[in-house]
């Protein structure tokens, strides 16, 4: 007996499977769409602000010279002591501009002035409601934006214990969905408290 339950961007797939001898069993599998199209607008809302962005091979680079002080303001002490700069980006910020106006054009979005974005640095949010996939869509643009950019490092930061472990749950629910998605991609998480010392690591291969 299969049953099934839609629910915005996945399938609950209920079996049962029946024996004279044996309880009941019930095996549980969620199927997720990766075709719903508004999620794949929103998707793309963020990777298209890197359009022209160079596939980057590398897990990180590593530079030679000193990084000025501006850029230790925005590494990791990690980084700027070892020279190793994670997800480097080598656009202009006149293109990521450039991008950011046209997605807003093509959103019906109010545009933003070249001053505001100058003042906000590379600072962006997608917007969606209640209930439409956010979790699910900013975990398909990190994947998007490895392969389509080859970035690799990416921090996702939660307000509250509770919708930490929400998104651990759904990095491990969606892992199966976005390896077929993505050439069974390999990837990793971590998982880091604000308490000092609490650090937890999962893998994904």
């Amino acid at each position: 007996m299969t049953e099934q339950f839609a629910d915005s961007d996945r399938k609950i797939v209920s079996t049962s499977n029946y024996s004279a001898r044996t309880h009941k069993v019930r095996i549980m599998k969620i199927q997720f769409d990766g075709k719903q199209a508004y999620q794949q607008e929103a998707v793309a809302a963020f990777t298209d602000l890197f359009e022209g962005q160079p596939l980057n091979q590398g897990d990180y680079s590593v530079t030679i010279n000193a990084v000025n002080e501006s850029a230790q303001n925005n590494l990791s002490l990690f980084a700027v002591e070892l020279g190793a700069i994670g997800n480097n980006i080598a656009l202009h910020q006149d293109t990521i501009y450039q991008n950011l106006v046209a997605i807003q054009e093509k959103n019906n979005l109010e545009l933003i002035e070249r001053e505001e974005f100058d003042k906000n640095g590379l600072n962006f949010s997608v917007e969606m409601e209640t209930g439409t996939g956010k979790t699910y869509v900013y975990l398909r643009t990190i994947f998007e934006l490895s392969q389509k950019y080859g970035f690799k490092k990416f921090v996702i930061v939660v307000p509250s214990v509770a919708i930490r472990e929400g998104t651990i749950k759904n990095l491990e629910i969606t892992a199966q969905h976005f390896k077929d998605l993505y050439n069974y991609i390999e990837f990793e998480h971590f998982v880091y408290g604000s308490k000092k010392g609490e650090f937890k690591q999962t893998a994904e291969k």
